[in-house]
């Protein structure tokens, strides 16, 4: 597995009253998510990055205002169609 390693001022954990090892958790999360959102990692790819299970991605994702589902309105219309039998 490779290592990505980013700089960041030491101040910015305590700035956000955050340990290191949370503010790296939550950087590695968001990075994962983004990627996601934009369509360049499926979300068991994101997960691993953000080295959690698929499902806390997915249930945790809406924290960082990323959505895991996208539909059109086509979409939206025939899921609640009332269908009249």
């Amino acid at each position: 597995m490779k290592t990505l390693q980013i700089k960041y001022p030491e101040s910015i954990p305590a700035a956000l009253n955050l340990t290191i090892e949370s503010f790296e958790e939550e950087a590695r999360t968001a990075l994962a998510i983004k990627l996601f959102e934009l369509g360049r990692l499926s979300s068991g790819q994101a997960a691993a990055l953000a080295g959690i299970s698929r499902v806390t991605f997915l249930l945790n994702a809406h924290r960082y205002g990323a959505s895991t589902v996208s539909w059109d309105q086509e979409e939206i219309e025939a899921e609640f169609k009332v269908s009249v039998s």
